[in-house]
């Protein structure tokens, strides 16, 4: 994982959009200093990096099969030279304050060439410094905010406790809501559609998806429910009443979600990429467990079997039994060893390496939108029947994968032994009926309050698989579920860490601030296992 770059540079980041954008770079004057940039070409480079494909801002690697998912326990790397488990967090990113200057950028673009103080750049603007904050917080604690944007840049900012960002954070997104009405109510339609990546220009699918996420937001507070400052049960009740004050996601047709290109944006994993990744990524315990253990036939869209462990029986690989995967926490050296003998299941060859678009890689989706309503209910935070909520995730998540609930059955494809093609995938019939599965009793959804919440945190970290970039982490240090493995191969002590270290030029650079942060927060140290505000 890359090393980061101080504040002090991050706040003349604007000029980093000159290598960033081609079309940007050619309206410029000064190659040095943009001037003049269209705000629609700078919302474009924002979104960009908000997918997590750009250049910077990317928080570790959020798009499919990357660091994140990898740190997620979806999968695992078992070879060093693609990667290894580790989750390398010492001295972390503070990049995405670059991308935060851009949006400063980008709101004053827009007034400058005519734009009302309320504006699409603006509404746009204010979710993606929620966005980018809430994430900042979630993995450091307390950050620079009230002095990190200001327009003359600021080298040595101070830091904002953590309670105070997630109010600012949330507050972003009830002004976002209220000016998106706005524009809609007045048929705005300024928004440059060619460089809305997410929802090309389209103002009311954007105030569902702030909304959605301002649902995520709180429901990660659910441990300071308590707090008379945020009153998280009130704002979530507030949301989910109100649906036309506040719409959210109604389908995944909603969902905040970046597509891959056959062309500029490839899957990650892809035919061309078959013959030299392919045997070196298997997927994680954690994941394949999740879904064996309840007998889930997800497991057989997104994976394959272990075939050392399938032996003769090669006309029924679809059978649980013959789905594993390797603990995160294994040295590189057993789980390679392992891995080559087939004894872990491997990424499904159909899926995901068969196309050069693969799966959307979702930001905000329905289905955890879903999940989240059902928690709120379980807590007490908002009337309403918890049960439909939580099977409306798994069936939409089970639609996601091709999975028809009404049929009795489905396809499954698997790449049998020997075979070296992803064109020779094999079909195999996989018999399935919802109703059985759902009256499982650690599927159905339990009257017990704690039992449930672990319950439906366990189906949206399901539904997470590769997507939704660090929620499933952000979840499992919440609360606990699902078990993370820890072991030598995580580093850190066989630790999972519960937050970054800030970036080691911060101690050189914004020495006093940085000093006085950690002292605010009663850390010993700027280490990985510090228990930051909201976890207290």
């Amino acid at each position: 994982m890359k090393h980061f770059k101080n504040i002090a540079f991050i706040l003349v980041g604007i000029v980093m959009l000159a290598s960033c954008s081609k079309k940007i770079d050619a309206l410029q004057a000064d190659p040095n200093r943009p001037t003049n940039v269209p705000p629609g070409l700078i919302l474009g480079n924002v979104l960009t990096a908000v997918a997590g494909n750009g250049s910077y801002g990317t928080l570790g690697g959020l798009n499919s099969w990357n660091n994140v998912q990898n740190w997620n326990q979806y999968f695992c790397n078992n070879y060093d030279y693609y990667g290894n488990n580790i989750y390398s967090w010492t001295n972390g990113s503070f990049d995405p304050y670059l991308v935060l200057k851009n949006v400063v950028q980008m709101e004053h673009e827009a007034t400058a060439k005519g734009a009302g103080a309320i504006n699409p750049y603006e509404s746009v603007g204010r979710f993606i410094r929620a966005y980018y904050f809430y994430n900042l917080t979630m993995l450091f604690g307390d950050v620079p905010v009230t002095q990190a944007l200001l327009g003359s840049g600021n080298p040595t900012p101070s830091y904002t406790p953590q309670q105070q960002v997630f109010a600012y954070v949330l507050n972003q997104l009830d002004t976002a809501n209220t000016h998106f009405a706005t524009l809609i109510a007045n048929n705005d339609q300024s928004l440059l559609a060619s460089q809305d990546l997410f929802y090309q220009g389209n103002l009311a699918r954007w105030q569902k998806a702030v909304n959605a996420f301002r649902l995520r937001v709180l429901v990660q507070l659910s441990n300071k429910a308590n707090d008379a400052t945020l009153n998280v049960p009130a704002q979530f009740a507030n949301i989910v009443n109100n649906p036309s004050k506040y719409p959210i996601f109604t389908g995944q047709a909603d969902d905040m979600a970046a597509q891959y290109d056959p062309t500029y944006l490839q899957y990650p994993f892809n035919p061309t990429n078959f013959g030299s990744i392919a045997q070196r990524n298997n997927m994680a315990s954690t994941y394949v467990s999740a879904l064996t253990s309840i007998n889930d036939p997800r497991v057989f869209v997104t994976c394959e079997p272990a075939w050392a462990l399938v032996g003769s029986d090669t006309l029924q690989p679809a059978q649980f039994q013959y789905f594993v995967g390797a603990s995160t926490g294994l040295p590189l050296s057993i789980m390679y060893g392992n891995a080559s003998a087939n004894l872990y299941s491997f990424p499904n060859r159909k899926r995901y390496y068969s196309t050069f678009v693969g799966e959307p890689d979702v930001i905000i989706g329905y289905k955890e939108q879903c999940f989240n309503i059902a928690e709120g209910i379980e807590r007490g935070w908002v009337s309403g029947n918890a049960e439909n909520f939580y099977k409306t995730g798994i069936t939409e998540s089970m639609k996601f994968y091709g999975i028809d609930i009404t049929q009795p059955g489905f396809i499954a494809y698997f790449l049998p032994p020997g075979k070296t093609s992803t064109t020779q995938v094999t079909p195999y019939p996989v018999n399935f009926n919802f109703n059985s599965y759902y009256a499982q009793s650690a599927v159905q959804l339990s009257t017990n309050p704690v039992t449930a919440i672990q319950q439906i945190v366990l189906q949206k970290y399901i539904a997470m698989f590769q997507n939704s970039g660090y929620e499933a982490y952000y979840n499992w240090r919440r609360t606990g579920v699902p078990a993370f493995q820890g072991g030598s191969g995580v580093g850190n002590n066989g630790v999972i860490p519960i937050r970054w270290a800030y970036p080691v030029s911060e101690q050189a650079q914004n020495a006093a601030n940085w000093k006085a942060a950690l002292q605010n927060q009663q850390f010993s140290a700027d280490d990985l296992n510090q228990k930051m505000w909201l976890l207290k």
